[in-house]
């Protein structure tokens, strides 16, 4: 699988000749099972194959149970200077309910031993879990903020089809999720975070300054990214690609040399919906300008009459030329950005 990575980094190297790479991002699956010169050996590749910035941002997202103190202090020596640890949360009955592979006692184990050799760590939170009340959440986050760790991604729970938590849910074993419990956890993480001095830069993101992740950033952004591996999407402005993601048919096609791979080319009504969805997730907003730039005075005025609703319940607002989010829109941002979209536009 390594080899076929590399190799798919080769015969891909032409999509980003004009870019400097300056993130680099092992995410999907769990790349920590990964040894720590496996790691590496894949940075060499990206060096290899791109131009790439002179102070990269590189992360390794990782579990609380592959990070050992020998596996911490080998990330510390290597390339990566970025850990992104799936903590999910402190206690021992959620991380049960998730099938969580750590505990809680490894779960702060393991930030106590990563703070002390990485300054740049970012922690996974869940809120809305079936019986965590707003006191838990509150620890929750109060404990991990003890660690000093300058970025927090927090996301309400959702219930995939066909998992043991969904049988749960049906069968009654535990209550149902409760949307206006999770609405009202979401608020209580940003009162928190932001007293403490985190900017809330995208929804489900929080970061000190200077400590916003350059990978979610480019994303919500709209920058482009190539993805590798089984399963991996990329994008590049004007064309979205997804990897194969079967793992034998990803090594059978890399082998022969080919790229097992779809790609889909945007319309301009697609990237226009793309930006309204990213951008009212984010502090930078919708830019009036960039949409009569890029798309035409059309869609401006579309996505003004669409929006009048919603700056009447101010849920959104403009300043300065661009459409945003108030504190109460937030947590309703896909919602509202989906009755923005424009529809069958000749």
């Amino acid at each position: 699988m390594l080899s076929c990575l590399v190799k798919e980094l080769e015969l891909r190297s032409h999509e980003l000749e004009h870019t400097t790479v300056d993130t680099i991002y092992f995410g999907g699956g769990t790349p920590s099972v990964l040894k720590t010169e496996e790691v590496t050996f894949l940075i060499e590749a990206v060096y290899r194959y791109f131009d790439v910035t002179d102070t990269p941002e590189i992360t390794l997202e990782a579990n609380p149970d592959d990070l050992s103190l020998v596996a911490i202090k080998a990330l510390a020596a290597s390339p990566i200077n970025r850990l992104s640890i799936g903590i999910q949360s402190f206690f021992e009955r959620d991380l049960k309910l998730m099938h969580r592979a750590h505990n809680a006692e490894e779960a702060q184990r393991c930030l106590k031993e990563a703070s002390a050799h990485f300054e740049n760590m970012s922690v996974d939170l869940i809120y809305g879990i079936p019986g965590l009340s707003d006191n838990e959440w509150r620890e929750n986050i109060q404990t991990a903020l003890a660690f000093n760790v300058p970025h927090i991604s927090c996301y309400a729970l959702t219930v995939e089809p066909k998992t043991a938590l969904e049988t749960f849910i049906r069968k009654g074993v535990i209550p149902p999720v409760d949307d206006a419990a999770a609405q009202r956890q979401f608020q209580i993480l940003v009162d928190v975070l932001e007293a403490e001095g985190f900017i809330n830069y995208e929804l489900s993101n929080f970061g000190k300054p200077h400590f916003f992740s350059r990978n979610n950033s480019a994303y919500w952004q709209g920058k482009p990214y190539l993805g590798i591996g089984p399963s991996a999407h990329s994008f590049s402005g004007d064309q979205r690609s997804w990897n194969v993601s079967n793992n034998r048919s990803y090594l059978k096609a890399i082998q022969k040399g080919q790229l097992p791979l779809e790609r889909e080319t945007l319309s301009v009504t697609d990237k226009f919906n793309e930006y309204i969805m990213t951008g009212l997730r984010t502090v930078w907003g919708v830019s009036l300008d960039k949409v009569v730039h890029d798309f035409g005075a059309l869609y401006k005025d579309y996505l003004l009459q669409q929006a009048k609703v919603y700056i009447a319940e101010h849920l959104l607002y403009i300043d300065n030329g661009t459409l945003l989010t108030t504190k109460k829109g937030k947590f309703l941002s896909d919602g509202i950005a989906s009755n923005l979209f424009k529809i069958n536009l000749t």
